[in-house]
């Protein structure tokens, strides 16, 4: 039984039922890639007339290097296998065609993003041509879901089941906005909180030198809890490798320390006979404190850590000869953050507090060299960035308090250089101050971003944002953590803020949605880690209390 007490057969019929009302009749082979079909004896409608010759939106993106990680490309396949069905002997263009895409971008919510990234963010979460066709979508947009269920059970597809933009369509309305729940409470600030790649681990770090790693496929049982050594101040970040065998944690000094996981039957709260290794990232391998790193990454073959520093540099170290690879003299200012564009490795975008967004190609990476390219918008210092995964697209946070979406096909050559427009700049310091800028319409005169995210607060620490995940919300949201003790939800395609997730007491410096479910976790200074799931009926009772 499917809702309401309806069998599958129940929502066949409903399904042919609706379609055989416009016309279209089913064809009873579910392998047949023209499922649908116009009847002859039909004449197409003023509105069929005008979608006759369209022909599929072609994917103009020229990638900026050979990244293998992308699936955009899945994305348009998807779009152009399901739009082989037949209307009258022309293709049927349905959801995915320019006009249905023009007509849609002239509602009232019309999209404020004018580039190629909302029309690819669109086409991952856009449902079957067919299904749109024959259901019709909401105000925000949406087929309802039991319409999508039947749809499916109908086989209006012609595959038998849905297509990944079909399943982000539905999950991507469900966002963890249901009363929290507390996974952990400590007598200690929080700074990281991070899921594991499939969602199976969950790592927390807090200022009192304890990292926990929960198993969150056995209910959040502890698996691991580890003392931090050589602890300056906090932990300021952590990174599993890609096998998710080990971890690597930082503070604010020159080394970096490397422990096992261990596998989900293997427990351990202690550090005996565990590994726990210290990797000095200093050039002269003293390991005195001449600087600290903020940031530490795995590269994506687990042969490397990349770190930024408080040096101005970004820092390689080569895991297989256990020992410093590079220092890149690359900011002018504190690195704040590092991240990698996409599986391939190969390039490295960087962040820092001379406000500045930087790319960097791994593959001729020397110590003098210099940046493929530099990005300019922000205001103030840049506290995190998070890469798309297609090696184009990355946003980053700052301390002007404000999220930027960057293309990096936008960027300028090299290293930036010196420009007529004075860039308005203050004297401020945010781990004890409100933003001077805050209440004004401050812009910088050669911002290269795309786009512009506004709402929340980045201050006392360096807060993080994220992109939701591709497999639930085909990436259509960034969050982001904040001083107001909220998690801000905003869509990536109009800039408004869609959901804020309001429970700590104190900044939410971290958070992190499950890669497959819709559960997202938040890290607060007020030393809770609380989990967020979409609401119940029980959540919505006492909402209304």
């Amino acid at each position: 039984m499917v809702g309401r007490g309806l069998s599958n057969s129940d929502l066949t019929h409903r399904a042919i039922h609706r379609a055989r009302r416009i016309g279209l009749r089913l064809s009873p082979n579910p392998q047949d890639r023209e499922g649908f079909q116009r009847t002859q004896s039909r004449t197409p409608t003023t509105r069929q007339r005008d979608t006759m010759g369209n022909s599929q939106p072609q994917n103009h993106l020229d990638s900026c290097d050979s990244s293998d990680g992308s699936d955009e490309g899945n994305v348009m396949d998807d779009a152009s296998e399901e739009s082989v069905e037949i209307f009258r002997g022309r293709p049927y263009e349905g959801e995915h065609s320019n006009v249905s895409l023009h007509r849609r971008e002239k509602r009232k919510d019309m999209p404020s993003l004018d580039h190629e990234v909302a029309h690819i963010t669109k086409l991952r979460s856009a449902p079957n041509g067919m299904l749109s066709r024959i259901y019709g979508e909401n105000k925000k947009g949406y087929i309802r879901t039991f319409s999508m269920l039947a749809g499916r059970e109908a086989n209006v597809s012609g595959r038998g089941k849905f297509s990944s933009a079909d399943c982000c369509h539905v999950s991507s309305r469900y966002l963890p906005t249901g009363d929290p729940v507390i996974m952990d409470k400590m007598n200690s600030r929080a700074y990281v909180g991070r899921f594991s790649t499939d969602g199976s681990l969950f790592v927390a770090g807090f200022q009192d030198r304890r990292i926990k790693i929960y198993n969150v496929d056995k209910g959040w049982k502890l698996q691991k809890d580890v003392l931090a050594r050589s602890l300056r101040w906090t932990i300021t970040d952590t990174a599993l490798s890609p096998d998710q065998r080990f971890l690597v944690y930082a503070t604010i000094t020159p080394v970096v320390h490397i422990v096992n996981v261990g596998n989900s039957g293997t427990e351990s709260l202690a550090n005996i006979t565990e590994i726990h290794e210290g990797l000095d990232f200093s050039v002269d391998a003293t390991g005195e404190y001449s600087f600290g790193l903020f940031c530490v990454k795995f590269s994506t073959d687990g042969r490397e850590l990349v770190a930024g520093s408080s040096d101005k540099s970004i820092y390689v170290y080569d895991l297989e000869a256990n020992k410093l690879a590079l220092q890149i003299a690359a900011h002018k200012d504190d690195v704040n953050t590092v991240a990698f564009a996409d599986e391939t490795g190969h390039l490295i975008y960087s962040g820092s507090d001379d406000s500045y967004c930087k790319v960097w190609d791994r593959r001729c990476l020397t110590s003098r060299a210099r940046p493929a390219g530099s990005l300019a918008g922000h205001l103030e210092g840049i506290t995190f960035i998070d890469s798309r995964g297609d090696g184009r697209y990355f946003i980053s946070n700052g301390k002007d308090q404000t999220i930027k979406l960057w293309d990096i096909r936008k960027m300028t050559s090299g290293n930036p250089t010196p420009r007529s427009k004075k860039v308005p700049s203050f004297t401020w310091d945010y781990r004890r101050m409100e933003y001077p800028g805050a209440r004004r319409d401050i812009k910088h005169p050669y911002d290269q971003s795309l786009m512009t995210y506004r709402g929340h607060a980045v201050l006392r620490t360096l807060i993080r944002c994220y992109f939701s995940p591709a497999f639930s919300t085909g990436q259509k949201y960034i969050y982001t953590g904040s001083h107001d003790g909220c998690v801000h939800i905003y869509d990536v395609v109009t800039g408004q803020r869609v959901a804020k997730l309001d429970y700590h007491s104190s900044t939410v410096r971290d958070c992190s949605w499950h890669p497959l479910y819709p559960t997202l976790v938040s890290s607060s200074w007020d030393g809770v880690v609380a989990k967020w799931d979409y609401p119940t009926a029980a959540d919505a009772k006492s909402s209304q209390k």
